[in-house]
């Protein structure tokens, strides 16, 4: 069973911990970490985004944030962020290898598989901008069915349009622009 950190506003854990299904159930406060892989080709920006396995809980199938997962009871972001990247895409980073570019809030409610599901989140934001090869990735795959690059102005549109084929949080690209933008 995973247990969270339950989180005030800012993400700050309150010394309570929360297991995942009730987080998700009642929505309770907790904090997650992403990373967002960016390179740069044929003079544009892109992103890889992994697709969510079909067994997921929550947006099966669903182009998502290139590596994203919760933080651990007692972990924090940097660490989890780092350990989420290997177990998910087989990429071993270094924390000098990942820029801190902010934190965004998620909050919705949805149903899946007939069940409301809850996200309320703090989600704590990186950027590794070294290129892997597309070989070198081994994706868990219970988790991730597959990654592909895709130009980032392009998926940032689609977020906007409420496209269906993606589940990216338009905030964290918003924050991801950002960052680049100001580098």
């Amino acid at each position: 069973m995973e247990w969270f950190d339950i989180t005030d506003e800012q993400g700050n854990p309150t010394g309570k911990i929360v297991d995942r299904e009730t987080a998700h159930r009642e929505g309770i406060m907790h904090r997650c970490a992403d990373i967002w892989v960016i390179r740069e080709h044929a003079g544009r920006t892109e992103v890889l985004l992994q697709k969510r396995s079909q067994n997921k809980d929550s947006f099966p199938g669903r182009y998502d944030t290139s590596s994203a997962g919760h933080i651990q009871a007692g972990d924090e972001p940097l660490p989890s962020a780092i350990r989420e990247f290997k177990e998910e895409l087989g990429i071993e980073a270094r924390p000098e290898e990942l820029a801190f570019a902010g934190t965004f809030r998620i909050q919705y409610e949805k149903e899946f598989y007939g069940r409301i599901f809850k996200d309320n989140e703090i989600a704590f934001v990186y950027v590794y901008q070294k290129e892997p090869d597309l070989q070198d990735i081994h994706v868990q795959e219970e988790e991730v069915e597959s990654v592909a690059w895709f130009p980032l102005d392009e998926v940032y549109q689609a977020c906007l349009r409420k496209d269906d084929a993606y589940c990216v949080p338009q905030r964290g690209l918003e924050l991801l622009m950002q960052y680049l933008e100001n580098k």
